[in-house]
């Protein structure tokens, strides 16, 4: 089952508009042991978000790693991606596991509260997100969920927990002994 790759290094993509920039940092990426991609694109304009999904599905194959799309299920189903990501604003985790099916990998934002991912697992999610851990240039505003927090998910879920925000080489250990299967980085990755 694909749950069981939800480990290591999960880069989410920063916001770019130009799609060769994009390919170039992608490839990077996962020439440097990513092994999961969530494509997210807050601003781009919807074909510009069409063309970078299928590019993106094309060089994660070639590298054997996941493709999850942030916000959006139908570009999910669309491009063929692996899987779709949700915030807590983004959808209902039930009517996404029922566009998606049992196939595809489904993922959601937990913050720093364990009831909304005991509600996800109850609704099908395959892996849950909790953070933001450490300050983050990127959600600078964004709530903070302590390392703990993993243990008691780890104990509780029987499913892939990841850790996000502000994750460095020099913090990201501290997540991964607290139980976080897989380590969400934008700014460490792609500012690197």
């Amino acid at each position: 089952m694909n749950r069981s790759r939800i480990r290591g290094l999960y880069a989410i993509t920063p916001d770019l508009a130009d799609t060769g920039a994009l390919a170039c940092r992608v490839r990077s990426a996962l020439a440097g042991g990513a092994r999961l991609i969530q494509y997210r694109n807050k601003s781009a304009a919807e074909q510009t978000r069409l063309d970078q999904a299928r590019m993106l599905v094309s060089l994660c194959r070639e590298f054997d790693a996941l493709l999850i799309i942030n916000d959006h299920v139908d570009l999910t189903l669309e491009v063929g991606a692996d899987g779709a990501h949700l915030g807590a604003e983004d959808g209902s985790v039930g009517d996404a596991r029922g566009k998606l099916g049992p196939g595809k990998i489904l993922g959601m934002s937990c913050y720093n509260r364990l009831d909304l991912a005991r509600g996800a697992v109850k609704l099908g999610a395959d892996y849950v997100a909790f953070g933001s851990f450490f300050s983050s240039s990127v959600k600078p505003g964004a709530v903070i969920a302590a390392p703990g927090l993993l243990r008691q998910a780890k104990a509780e879920l029987a499913l892939p927990l990841v850790a996000i925000g502000g994750i460095t080489t020099a913090n990201g250990r501290i997540l991964v002994e607290a139980g976080a299967y897989a380590l969400a980085v934008i700014t460490a990755v792609f500012s690197a």
